[in-house]
């Protein structure tokens, strides 16, 4: 899956874009290159020139080759290369997609080296479950990012609401005071089905089950409808779609116009709504999404990425190497701070202290999940049986009903007869 999830989070480097498909060579003279694919935009040129000469002056012997690659169309591009017989050593993955490479075969078995050297036993959920397969590490954890409340700190003044909301009960009667005077409590699409899943998380459901390896939707469980129950309930206390998703239009260009009390985003797109209305500035705040009590936040969708090392790299072992230093505490930070993403243990949380938003990320992410790992679920996702499921009970159909038939859908397109 491609880590649509960032990109807000990632508004703020776009400026300073390493350049699809190009190619960013180290400065070493090592006698063996390790060639590194990364996604654009992941990572700022800062970085990564940061990040070459100093495993160079380390590693003398090795000379980096970053090939930077676009989001679209990657994932034949990835097949094509563990296929054949120049892959490179090391690739970036969005968390999400591990498991159709190593459906291929193609991919080097890290288990040792995640449990061994980079205390794997500390890793986010949500980046650490989506690279292992059938008890085998081959995902490294690399960065994560999830959404967040994003709020207009004025709205919540005038308002008279001095705290922000800890608990489900907390945010529904907060944002009823807000959705008024002109305002919207909250702007939620209808089809905004990554916050969904949350919801359906916290209720102890699940989007698709596995059973003795056949997976099957599961929208139509107690637990499903209880978290479209509570989506419903917050949809509701504002303006937003029932027919559309975040995108269309963009709820950061809803928010800009000064009358939106809150959105769900990442705390890159602050950015986004700054540059629509300047006015904003300073006025913006963050909260994790509130969970059923105040002991933790709510569940939320983990986005990010995950480092894979192909069978068939020229450089196995050196390209190991590289992986274990992207993912070492040292360049965690480094990166953590430098890109406002949160580091792949909770361990280093304290790091980004100081940026409000990204350490309320940090902190949602605690109670981080993934979709399901099933090979198939990007073709899930293509078609998304979700988003009509969700439009159709928010404009008055019968919630058991829709989710059958949505369920139904999931489980012939993970069977592959979808």
């Amino acid at each position: 899956m491609k880590n649509r999830i960032l990109a807000g989070a990632i508004a703020l480097v776009s400026s300073v874009a390493l350049g699809g498909c190009g190619f960013i060579p180290g400065s070493g003279s090592g006698d063996r290159t390790v060639t590194v694919w990364l996604m654009k935009d992941s990572v700022s040129p800062g970085f990564l020139d940061k990040f070459t000469r100093s495993y160079e002056e380390e590693n003398p012997s090795i000379e980096l080759e970053f090939k930077i690659q676009e989001w679209s169309g990657i994932g034949p591009k990835v097949l094509s290369a563990l296929e054949g017989d120049d892959a490179p050593d090391v690739i970036e993955v969005g968390n999400t997609q591990v498991a159709q490479y190593a459906e291929s075969g193609g991919l080097r078995d890290l288990t040792l080296e995640s449990m061994r050297d980079l205390g794997s036993e500390d890793w986010l959920p949500g980046l650490a479950q989506p690279g292992s397969i059938n008890g085998v590490q081959y995902g490294i954890p690399w960065y994560a990012a999830n959404r967040v409340v994003i709020y207009n700190k004025e709205i919540f003044e005038k308002a008279g609401i001095d705290s922000v909301p800890k608990t489900r009960d907390q945010w529904i009667a907060a944002t009823e005071k807000l959705n008024r005077a002109g305002n919207q409590g909250i702007y939620l699409a209808g089809q905004n089905w990554y916050v969904l899943a949350g919801f359906i998380w916290d209720e102890g459901g699940e989007l698709a089950d596995e059973n003795g390896g056949d997976w099957q939707g599961a929208l139509d469980t107690p637990e499903a409808l209880a978290g479209m129950e509570f989506y419903q309930e917050l949809q509701a206390l504002g303006d937003g779609p029932t027919d559309a998703d975040e995108e269309k239009p963009p709820q950061t260009d809803v928010f800009a116009k000064g009358d939106v009390a809150q959105i769900i985003s990442t705390p890159g797109s602050a950015a986004l709504i700054e540059q629509k209305n300047p006015e904003l500035k300073g006025k913006l705040g963050y909260f994790p999404i509130p969970g059923k009590s105040s002991k933790a936040p709510g569940s939320v969708f983990t986005g990010g990425s995950d480092l894979i090392v192909p069978k068939k790299a020229d450089e196995r072992t050196a390209g190991i190497a590289v992986v274990k230093a992207l993912a070492s505490e040292k360049w965690q930070t480094e990166l953590a701070r430098g890109m406002s993403y949160v580091p792949n243990k909770p361990s280093l949380a304290h790091v980004i202290e100081g940026d409000e938003g990204t350490a309320a990320m940090a902190e949602g992410a605690t109670r981080g999940r993934a979709t399901p790992n099933s090979s198939q679920w990007a073709r899930v996702e293509a078609e998304n049986p979700i988003k009509p499921y969700m439009t159709a009970v928010l404009e008055g159909g019968d919630p058991a009903r829709e989710a059958k038939a949505a369920s139904e859908r999931i489980t012939a397109i993970l069977a592959g007869s979808g």
